[in-house]
């Protein structure tokens, strides 16, 4: 058996997320679909992490083993050819079998982009006659279209207050396979679904402005079901004024789901990459 290790890129656009559904587009479902017809092996590729419907990835990960001898290059084209145009397969590597796309993994970094409808300040234009910016077509399927002026100094301060260790149980939905695993349970005493641990520690916490976008971009060790997007939701009542900055360490201590903003859309989401461990060098 060799084991891979994929690096790919994909528009969430028209997909039920990477976690393969009956009868729904996943991407997992379809990279799963490519290996078959190209190796006749039916394996289920394992992903750094499941991004939700709507959602996309810049450097996703994606972890399987086949028994077919296939190199690297011809993987990469094959998979390329029969994926959808919407899914790329950026690298191909053979890894040692300890490697797992999630449970190896040491960082995540996600960034979600923000069109601002009403123009940051001092950068509006007197002479223009609309009172809102447009958001293009091309663009919309890849940002969230906010109509609120945001105050990106009180977005900072809140957003600051996130890093390092937090019990993150404010921003976290409640996880859908949870509830799956317990009702599809074998067990004659069914047990209570495990929770995953809501204590994660955040590296990186900033928003910036870039190519005409409000970007908060975010590195962790792990995240919750829907924690960036809560994260994002919440940061985002705090530019509008609804909350004030010093309203996220309450909202942090609270544990209370009801305490933080709203989720976030799914479409201004990207997985941006995946840190993994260096693989240690070979013995003389």
């Amino acid at each position: 058996m060799t084991h891979w290790k994929l690096t790919l890129s994909y528009d969430g656009t028209g997909f039920h997320g990477w976690q393969v559904q009956p009868g729904r587009p996943t991407v997992q479902g379809a990279l799963a679909d490519a290996l078959f017809q190209l190796s006749a092996e039916r394996v289920l590729p394992q992903g750094s992490g499941r991004t939700d419907a709507g959602v996309h990835a810049l450097g996703q990960v994606a972890s399987f083993a086949l028994a077919a001898p296939i190199p690297a290059a011809n993987l990469l084209r094959a998979l390329n050819r029969a994926l959808p145009a919407s899914i790329r397969i950026l690298t191909a590597e053979a890894v040692p079998p300890s490697f797992h796309a999630r449970h190896s993994a040491l960082r995540k970094t996600y960034e979600y982009r923000i069109f601002e409808r009403r123009p940051p300040d001092g950068e509006s234009d007197p002479d223009a006659e609309l009172a809102e910016r447009i958001c293009s077509p091309f663009l919309a399927p890849y940002v969230w279209d906010c109509r609120w002026p945001l105050d990106l100094a009180a977005m900072r301060s809140a957003a600051a207050t996130l890093l390092g260790t937090h019990d993150f149980t404010s921003f976290a939905a409640s996880d859908p396979d949870l509830t799956l695993r317990a009702a599809d349970s074998t067990q004659s005493t069914p047990q209570p679904p495990t929770q995953p641990n809501p204590v994660k520690t955040l590296f990186r916490s900033e928003l910036l402005r870039e190519r005409g976008l409000l970007l908060y971009r975010v590195t962790g060790s792990g995240f919750l079901h829907h924690m960036v997007r809560n994260l994002v939701g919440t940061l985002v009542e705090i530019g509008r004024g609804s909350l004030a900055p010093d309203d996220m360490p309450r909202i942090l201590a609270g544990k209370d789901r009801t305490a933080a903003g709203p989720t976030a859309p799914p479409q201004g989401l990207f997985l941006v990459c995946v840190e993994y461990p260096e693989p240690a060098e070979p013995t003389p």
